[in-house]
């Protein structure tokens, strides 16, 4: 599956590489990095996409952090690449490879669904930090099950080719050796402007049943993620 993001199919399906979301998810990042009062100096992002998310971050943070994104897309670094500046960097490079390489804060934001392997990924990128942030969508809800179109879109256009719910992705990471430090959900699909018209019908219940309880609005009509800290 990763050739899809060096020989430009994927590029060819999204042509932003979502750059229009990484302000949101800058914002969510930023929250939690200072709610669990982390100090970092340094912080890369793997899978940096347009490096939006890291501009946007950067930008909050100011010139006293130092900012590396590391993206294997040729295309998706050509994007990136322009942001440069003082305080932040960008490398066509797989970080796995590359040794010597520590960092207080390691963002892994919607990547692990995209990564055939992911238990092997998870362990090898646990060595590359302090602390580690994932955003994880939720694909796997009762609504998503029943409408198998939804799951098979997710897998066509946007390449994730694995699917969690909170306990799966809770899970999956403790199994290869993380801890968990915090958490929260999520919405893209309440909270982003750029949704389908089916998503923007199911707003009003998810907010609902999201205020009633917050796994089950999860678990029954998805629309959801989890941003978690780790070490």
């Amino acid at each position: 599956m990763s050739k899809i993001y060096q020989d430009g199919t994927y590029l060819a399906k999204n042509s932003t590489w979502h750059e229009e979301d990484s302000p949101y998810k800058a914002g969510w990042i930023s929250r939690l990095i200072k709610k669990n009062s982390l100090s970092p100096n340094n912080i890369c992002e793997i899978g940096c996409g347009s490096g939006e998310i890291l501009n946007n971050i950067s930008v909050e943070f100011g010139e006293q952090v130092n900012f590396f994104g590391y993206e294997i897309s040729p295309q998706a670094y050509e994007i990136c690449k322009k942001k440069t500046k003082k305080n932040l960097t960008f490398s066509n490079n797989d970080i796995l490879k590359e040794k010597n390489k520590y960092f207080d804060i390691a963002l892994i934001i919607d990547v692990i669904e995209h990564v055939e392997d992911y238990f092997d990924f998870l362990r090898k990128v646990k060595k590359k930090a302090n602390y580690k942030i994932f955003h994880i969508p939720l694909d796997l809800s009762v609504l998503n099950v029943l409408r198998a179109s939804t799951i098979l879109a997710k897998r066509n256009d946007v390449g994730h080719i694995h699917y969690f719910t909170k306990e799966i992705a809770f899970r999956t990471l403790i199994d290869t050796g993380y801890t968990i430090v915090d958490y929260f959900y999520t919405s893209g699909s309440t909270e982003l402007p750029n949704q389908s018209w089916k998503s923007k019908l199911l707003r009003i219940p998810r907010k609902i049943l999201f205020f009633l309880n917050k796994d089950l609005a999860a678990r029954i009509l998805g629309g959801y993620s989890l941003m978690i800290l780790t070490k």
